[in-house]
């Protein structure tokens, strides 16, 4: 009978935990795609720099 009492308080907590959790919680899409585009913009500047060494190959798979 304790373990039951146990379980019920921390669904309780849990619950309560959860909810002031989701209050502050930040606005995911706009950091992700501000994240996002930040990684691609980067992407592209180092395609468009090229090699930085007179000795660098391009990059080969197999």
């Amino acid at each position: 009978m304790h373990a039951d009492i146990h379980l019920a308080l921390h669904t309780d907590r849990a619950a309560e935990l959860r909810h002031e959790a989701w209050e502050f919680r930040l606005p995911r899409t706009l950091l992700r795609t501000r994240i996002g585009w930040t990684m691609v913009e980067v992407g592209l500047r180092l395609a468009r720099s090229g090699p930085t060494t007179p000795y660098a190959r391009p990059f080969r798979t197999a």
